[in-house]
């Protein structure tokens, strides 16, 4: 299928319910031819919600009168301990958007104290210069999620009101600088909900081309977080239904057979026990968006957003290995960087 913003249009107006059967069929057949039916699992890990930036659909952004933390090299590694005991061996460290808070120097530590405990470490923090991302490499990260969020520049404009964020070109060349950096794996995505569906798909994919024909040697991986709303507080501006996820997620395998899709918490159980046999191939467990959730699993803190599957990484593991899922639980043995 030609990816052109016209033809994803059409497929998404297409409420046929035979198109869309076509679609699961094909996408299905894909994702078992390659990826059988392996599972990469992971844990985010939320290290701080200070942030300079105000992205109106996010619940630490600078305006917001939350209560800020930043967890001591002590509390994250009693995070880090308490989740290396579900045996889940890669880990998403992640903070709010303050290289004020949250420098490199910080980042580099919390990387350092990962190594003693999982195998894969990736980072969703702020974009950073070429240098720094090199310098986490070093430090052990091996990847890295930035999501540009929408590619449509007026839209960016109108959620992003201050801070780095602001800076729509600098985000959108971090996948560049990361390559650059020596980073094996990046996660790239789109806000569902936040910009016009189809521009952002067709801009989503088209980046994701570039890439891989300059940086062929990198792992890729795509992800679709919809909105959801914060305590309550729904920010969608065009809320996305789940067949039209479902479409999404289908044409996206049809148009990169070997890129990974991930699938996080905030979608329900049932969602993402569908998707696992159409397209999805990593999804986080046991999540916690609050910062400290982990070692003290009653912190009633502000949460990035809210969580709608709510197993614990057992109850996850446990399904997927009785509906014939292989749960990965890593697919590598850690080497220093070099």
């Amino acid at each position: 299928m030609n990816a052109s913003r016209e033809n994803i249009q059409a497929l998404l107006d297409d409420n046929s319910p035979e198109r869309l059967e076509a679609l699961a069929r094909e996408a299905a057949h894909l994702t078992r031819q390659y990826f059988g039916r392996a599972i990469g699992l992971y844990t985010p890990l939320y290290l701080s919600n200070h942030c300079a930036s105000h992205c109106v659909y996010c619940g630490f952004h600078s305006h917001h009168k939350i209560t800020r933390i930043k967890l001591s090299a002590e509390q994250i590694d009693a995070e880090l301990k308490a989740i290396s005991r579900t045996g889940v061996q890669n880990i998403l460290l992640l903070t709010g958007e303050s290289p004020q808070a949250t420098p490199l120097e910080y980042l580099k530590e919390a990387v350092t104290l990962a190594k003693q405990y999982f195998q894969g470490i990736a980072l969703e923090v702020y974009p950073m210069p070429e240098e720094d991302y090199h310098a986490l490499y070093l430090s052990g990260a091996d990847g890295v999620t930035v999501y540009q969020e929408t590619y449509e520049r007026t839209r960016y404009a109108e959620v992003h009101l201050g801070g780095q964020k602001k800076d729509y070109d600098f985000r959108w060349g971090a996948p560049t600088r990361l390559t650059r950096a020596g980073m094996r794996q990046i996660s790239l995505g789109i806000l569902l909900g936040l910009g016009p569906l189809a521009s952002d798909l067709c801009a989503l994919y088209s980046h994701l081309r570039e890439l891989e024909t300059e940086f062929p040697g990198v792992e890729y991986s795509l992800s679709f977080p919809r909105l959801r709303t914060i305590k309550a507080k729904s920010f969608a501006g065009t809320p996305v239904d789940d067949i039209t996820f479902v479409k999404i997620l289908c044409l996206t395998r049809i148009l990169f057979p070997r890129v990974g899709i991930n699938l996080s918490t905030r979608e329900s159980a049932a969602f993402r026990n569908k998707a696992l046999e159409l397209s999805v191939t990593k999804i986080s467990v046991g999540s916690r968006t609050t910062v400290g959730g982990y070692k003290d699993p009653d912190n009633t803190g502000a949460p990035q957003f809210d969580i709608a599957d709510d197993r614990s990484a057992a109850e996850t593991i446990r399904y997927l290995k009785e509906h014939g899922f292989d749960p990965v639980f890593t697919d590598w043995r850690r080497i220093e960087n070099t």
